[in-house]
């Protein structure tokens, strides 16, 4: 029973958080699972309502704020807000599961530091800068203002860094993929993997 534990992967956007949570998801699909987030921002693509995040409108995350359903939220850019929902955390862990947070940095360590032991974070660690960039501009879901954006607030948030427990460099998605099974494998006390 994992029942209460929290597992957060923050990181700058484009660091190669979101891979390395599916990879775990996949590898400890009986001991943990995904909290999805809640957001007033509109929906990407093929993004699905309830399976990438819980779609609001501004006045419904409002009102959810207002009424003290969130274990955290932030407005992230003016009129985007992200949160996670406590109800979706509590059934989770009623299930006898960990919750794992693919989540920006503001929120990982806000998390963190209302759960205390109960939490491990995971500070995801682009390579550079430099490659942060590229990668932002080959995945061509944001303009070039957007890009600017994130590699100006994520100069912010690599030197948050060591207020995470510890940290992942993403420069061999192989090897940051069997450091990230081994952390949570010892967080979670798992014998075998």
């Amino acid at each position: 029973m994992h029942s209460g534990k929290m597992i957060i992967f923050s990181a700058p956007s484009g660091s190669g958080k979101t891979t390395l949570v599916r990879h775990i998801l996949k590898t400890f699909p009986q001991h943990i699972e995904f909290s999805i987030s809640a957001t007033s921002r509109p929906k990407r693509g093929v993004e699905v309502n309830g399976k990438d995040y819980h779609y609001l409108s501004v006045d419904e995350f409002k009102v959810k704020v207002a009424a003290n359903e969130f274990l955290e939220w932030e407005e992230v850019y003016a009129g985007t807000h992200y949160g996670t929902l406590r109800s979706a955390v509590e059934s989770i862990w009623a299930r006898g599961k960990a919750v794992i947070f693919d989540i920006d940095v503001e929120g990982g360590l806000n998390l963190k530091n209302q759960f205390k032991d109960q939490a491990l974070a995971v500070f995801v660690m682009p390579p550079s800068i430099k490659i942060l960039e590229e990668r932002l501009h080959s995945r061509s879901t944001d303009s070039t203002e957007s890009i600017a954006r994130r590699i100006a607030k994520a100069e912010k948030e690599l030197k948050t860094a060591e207020l995470f427990d510890v940290f992942i460099l993403n420069e061999n998605l192989e090897e940051a993929c069997a450091k990230a099974e081994e952390l949570v494998a010892e967080f979670l006390e798992l014998e075998n993997i």
